[in-house]
């Protein structure tokens, strides 16, 4: 019987020698947790399709911000709640808007914790989308407007990043433009540089109270069958100015993932969105699979693809575990 020389099982007899062979690490620096910030004080309001996660007041926010220091997490995004809507979206650009009250409390009260700020309209327009609505359909420049307002009023609140996930044509030069031309070059620039019109935003969209209230999001956001276009998106985003790039979603699209990091070596992030999220939750809540092992193993391959850091709802319960 021929045995042969090579066995790789050697490589996998104990705990200790998986741990000194392993190719991909999963560290709580890789981690950047999303936020919602809403009006009010002590609310703390459950997401119910996002077990774990909550609308924040601010003082509310602060501590969980500063828990998710203390377990090691280096950043949050903020995403917001205001406390009314219209057609333009002016409390994203409100310099006593909510984020902008979030910034400067978090800068005051939690010590090294990077704040990224969403740069998007859609939770602050009446319609939902993510840009200006003129005769039925966004108009993409307009919007570039807009936008720039809100990541400059970002940086003048204190925000790190500004992170545009709008996806409207053009808008990474318009922004980097905007902040640089105000004194604000030292402000980093993430583009959520493709992103897919994806099914997995639902749990999200209650979280933020943002679904669009006609039609969707498909005339600026990615198609799912598309893989070449995301390479021409993200060569469009860093030849404009973004020092990060980001796949959103990411367990969908790890092969994306892995093209762009073949591609580009800028750093590269991902995106675990709402969805993704729920279902590991759900799945678990109804003893179908191991939640906490579902969890790492999916962190781990969106690594594994290529990604430098993971946006994801799991990183304070990622970052106990580990």
């Amino acid at each position: 019987m021929y045995f042969p020389v090579y066995r790789p099982r050697r490589l996998r007899a104990d705990a200790n020698i998986r741990r000194m062979v392993r190719e991909t690490s999963l560290s709580v620096d890789d981690f950047i947790a999303p936020l919602f910030v809403c009006p009010g004080r002590g609310v703390r309001h459950k997401i119910s399709s996002m077990p774990g996660n909550y609308q924040f007041s601010i003082d509310e926010l602060v501590l969980e911000a500063a828990e998710l220091k203390s377990l090691g997490v280096p950043a949050v995004i903020l995403f917001g709640i205001p406390e009314s809507k219209d057609e333009l979206g002016t409390g994203a650009y409100d310099d006593n808007g909510i984020i902008q009250q979030a910034i400067r409390a978090l800068k005051v009260e939690v010590n090294d914790l990077l704040v990224i700020t969403d740069v998007c309209l859609c939770e602050y327009t009446s319609h939902g989308h993510c840009g200006v609505v003129e005769d039925g359909r966004i108009d993409n420049d307009k919007t570039l407007e807009l936008l720039a307002k809100e990541a400059v009023s970002h940086a003048r609140a204190g925000a790190d990043m500004v992170a545009p996930s709008d996806m409207m044509d053009g808008r990474v030069g318009f922004i980097r433009e905007a902040l640089d031309e105000v004194g604000f070059d030292r402000i980093t620039l993430m583009s959520y540089a493709v992103k897919y019109a994806s099914a997995f935003y639902g749990p999200f969209r209650e979280a933020a109270e943002s679904p669009p209230q006609f039609g969707d999001r498909k005339s600026y956001q990615m198609d799912p069958a598309n893989a070449r276009e995301a390479l021409r998106e993200a060569a469009l985003d860093i030849e404009e100015g973004a020092d990060i790039i980001m796949v959103k979603p990411a367990l969908p699209y790890l092969d994306i993932l892995r093209s762009l990091r073949d591609e580009f070596d800028h750093p590269l992030a991902a995106y675990n969105v709402s969805g993704e999220f729920a279902m590991i939750k759900a799945a678990a809540q109804k003893g179908w699979i191991d939640g906490e092992q579902a969890m790492l193993e999916s962190l781990i391959s969106i690594k594994r693809a290529g990604a430098d850091m993971i946006l994801t709802y799991f990183a304070k319960e990622a970052a106990r575990i580990l």
